[in-house]
Parts: C-alpha cells; structure tokens; sequence
C-alpha cells in the first residue's frame, strides 16, 4: 500500500472559502500574513464589527460576505460563517509546518478582561466560560452567539480554544475583549518559525 501523501504547504498561506446552504451564502477570503486589513459584511453590524476586530488584532487580511435567513434569526449566519473562517484558516495554514502553533492573550476592554489560550492541534475543542448576560446587542446580536461561532470555527479548523472571563459587566466590552483576545492568541499560534518543522512529536498535525 502506497505511503500516504502529506499535506501540502500553504506557501502563500492564503484561502477562499465558499459555503452555500439553503440558509446561507457565505464567501472568505483570507491572508494569514497580511496588514490586518479587514471587512466584513453579513447583514448583522455587530457582528461585521466583531470579524473585523479579528481580522485586525490577529494580522490577517480578512475579507467575508454573507447573505442568511436574518427574517428567522441571526443564528444560522453566524455559525455558517464560523465554519467557512475557520475552513479558510485551515486551508491558509496547509500542513503547519514552521508555525509557533499555541498563542494566548488577556485582553482588556474597560472593565471586562478575558483570557484566551489556544492550539492549533487539529484537535477541534471549545471550552467557553464566558456569561455575557444574555442581551441583543445592536438589532440582532445575540451574545450567546459568540460562542457558537467560536464552537464552529473550532471544529472546521482543528483549534482547541479556551475562553474564560475574568472580569466584566457590559456585555458589548465582554464580547468584544472576547473577539480581540482570540484574534491575539490566533495571530501568534499561527506565526512562522522557520525550519521548525511541524510543530509535533508525531512529525503531524
């Protein structure tokens, strides 16, 4: 039996990502070693505005477009976009070779502080212990969406991420320090070190 075929590397580290269902149409278009130049447009403004602030503080060039049911709730879109940035990140990162691999920050904003570690194992985990106080911030962001955004992009890229809250009170800082603390520790789990190899024991990830 021939030996599987690794992986190819992502060179460029760049993806687009396409996903259609009968709910959502949602397009990514991602550069891991970009300006940070992001946009994002998918009918929730705060929702818009959270991706940009990942795209920002990770380093990325991030761009997403997005059409969903928005008439029976925010849900679908929001999780449908998790599953394609985190398919765009997986793709971008091809076989991981010469990435630092784990990253992790505490992020301030105001009086909500939240502290994000995560790795990239291929391992797709989700520990969320974060309460937002349960509020529609904008017209229709729910918070309790975040983490199904995070629940989703974790298990299309293959990320464990934990999230806790240390402190906070409004739920527009909680999220948002929230969004900016995964951007840090995902901008540098995926930073390069090269001729490191693969990042494993088990020469794969």
């Amino acid at each position: 039996m021939p030996a599987r075929k690794p992986a190819q590397r992502a060179k460029d580290r760049t993806a687009t990502v396409t996903r259609t269902t009968k709910e959502v149409d949602v397009t990514v278009t991602l550069a891991l070693d970009g300006t940070g130049k992001s946009s994002a447009k998918t009918g929730i403004a705060f929702f818009d505005h959270m991706l940009e602030q990942l795209g920002k503080h990770a380093g990325f060039d991030l761009s997403v477009k997005a059409r969903g049911d928005l008439d029976v709730d925010a849900h679908h879109t929001v999780e449908d976009t998790g599953i394609a940035v985190g398919e765009a990140v997986a793709k971008a990162l091809g076989d991981k070779s010469d990435i630092r691999r784990f990253g992790a920050a505490t992020i301030p904003l105001d009086e909500a502080l939240v502290q994000v570690a995560l790795d990239l194992s291929s391992r797709p985990y989700l520990a969320h212990d974060v309460d937002a106080k349960a509020k529609v911030i904008g017209t229709n962001y729910d918070t309790r969406l975040t983490e199904e955004f995070l629940r989703a992009f974790c298990q299309a890229a293959g990320v464990t991420i934990h999230v806790r809250l240390i402190a906070g009170k409004n739920p527009h800082h909680i999220v948002e320090a929230e969004f900016k603390a995964v951007a840090r520790a995902l901008g540098d789990a995926v930073a390069k070190v090269p001729g490191r190899g693969v990042p494993s024991t088990k020469g794969t990830l």
